[in-house]
């Protein structure tokens, strides 16, 4: 059975720092990309990052940029999500995700549609 768990959420001031962690357990996810999603109080859960099955590749929706950093290591099949600069508005409940088929090289890693397997997410909240 395939499992995601997220871990290292919490509470953190404007301009502190987490880091989000993935571990995927049941199969092996080496050929697979990977992604986090969010979603608010009230809004849609919403695209955050995603990194290509060798990791080489990796995307960011533009309010992350430059603050958030998705990494991964096949060996321990776990993802990580570095946040930085952390603001109010990062406020959420965080999902890691893992691709439905493997080897995928087009530009859809953004839709949820993409992904076969969620975890249960993690909470994430910044204070002003």
């Amino acid at each position: 059975q395939v499992q995601l768990v997220e871990s290292g959420g919490g509470l953190v001031q404007a301009g502190g720092s987490l880091r989000l962690s993935c571990a995927a357990s049941g199969r092996t996810f080496s050929s697979y990309g990977m992604g986090w999603f969010r979603q608010a109080p009230g809004k849609e859960r919403e695209f955050v990052a995603a990194i290509n099955w060798t990791g080489g590749k990796s995307y960011n929706v533009d309010s992350v940029k430059g603050r958030f950093t998705i990494s991964r290591d096949n060996a321990k099949n776990t993802c990580y999500l570095q946040m930085n600069s952390l603001k109010p508005e990062d406020t959420a409940v965080y999902y890691c995700a893992v691709e439905a088929g493997p080897y995928y090289t087009g530009s859809h890693y953004y839709e949820e549609a993409m992904y076969a397997y969620w975890g249960q997410g993690t909470q994430v909240t910044v204070s002003s």
